[in-house]
């Protein structure tokens, strides 16, 4: 399985996963296989991105036993509150035909910037995550998208707190203070979109460390975040770029440049963000 982080229950989760998002014909069925046979063995999908069946074929088709594939999903923002996020888990399970989910989040904390009542909803739709826990449908729960704002009355409430918060996470745009309430609190940050679109990869300052490293752009911008106990779902569908993002060099980051890295101003930021209308 390679690196792993150990989540609050005792599940163990790779760090470098597998980001689904956007395959959704035919043919990115056959890019889910190609990361498989690449090494991965976290895929990240969602109700959201609509190809929840293509994932679970790959899996199948792959020939590599379940147990072996950690297999994350999310509850849309439009399926909150307890009987529809109890349903969306058993809809996610029937589309991925995989026995249980290895973890299974809640993908934003409110249905709307405005709605006034989402503690509630959050809470409603954590209890019908609990339960799916309890029952062995699903290892380990969390969340994607929620601030500290979001968490703090998630926590005070919840029978089983939230092991992992899966954020828009990368260079140009660190979210310090989600990430320091998350180490304060045991649970562990997950970044999507760790490369920060081509606007990250293709600053020159990021290029030029990554020459200096004898690495690429995306290897740097993934290997950072690593250094920093963040958990990353890079997407690509080439196979070699796959492999690289995989497959990183055993090259130690100076603490010098992980300060400069850490310390550049915002960008590639893909513009969502749970409490402001897009």
């Amino acid at each position: 399985m390679g690196r792993v982080y150990t989540l609050r229950n005792g599940v163990q989760m790779p760090a470098v996963g597998y980001g689904t998002y956007k395959s959704t014909d035919g043919s990115d069925e056959r890019v889910i296989r190609m990361a498989l046979e690449a090494g991965y063995r976290l895929l990240d999908t969602a109700a959201f991105y609509g190809n929840e069946e293509q994932v679970g074929k790959a899996v199948r088709d792959s020939g590599i036993p379940r147990q072996e594939i950690f297999l994350t999903t999310k509850v849309w923002k439009t399926d909150m509150g307890y009987e529809k996020t109890r349903k969306s888990i058993q809809n996610s399970l029937e589309r991925l035909q995989c026995g249980y989910l290895d973890l299974c989040l809640l993908h934003w904390p409110k249905p709307d910037p405005d709605f006034k009542d989402w503690k509630e909803l959050d809470l409603e739709s954590w209890r019908a995550m609990e339960e799916a826990c309890r029952q062995g449908r699903v290892r380990a729960i969390g969340v994607s998208n929620f601030l500290p704002h979001h968490l703090e009355p998630l926590m005070e409430r919840a029978d089983i707190l939230p092991a992992v918060d899966q954020l828009e996470l990368h260079v140009g745009y660190m979210q310090e203070a989600a990430v320091a309430y998350c180490r304060e609190n045991g649970i562990q940050v997950q970044a999507w979109s760790p490369l920060g679109r081509q606007r990250v990869m293709n600053e020159p300052t990021v290029v030029c460390m990554a020459e200096k490293y004898g690495l690429t752009p995306a290897q740097l911008l993934l290997k950072f975040l690593l250094s920093q106990d963040i958990a990353v779902v890079p997407k690509s569908s080439s196979p070699e770029r796959m492999r690289e993002n995989l497959e990183l060099p055993d090259v130690r980051i100076s603490r010098e440049d992980l300060y400069f890295l850490r310390c550049l101003p915002q960008m590639g930021w893909g513009g969502e963000h749970p409490d402001l209308k897009k």
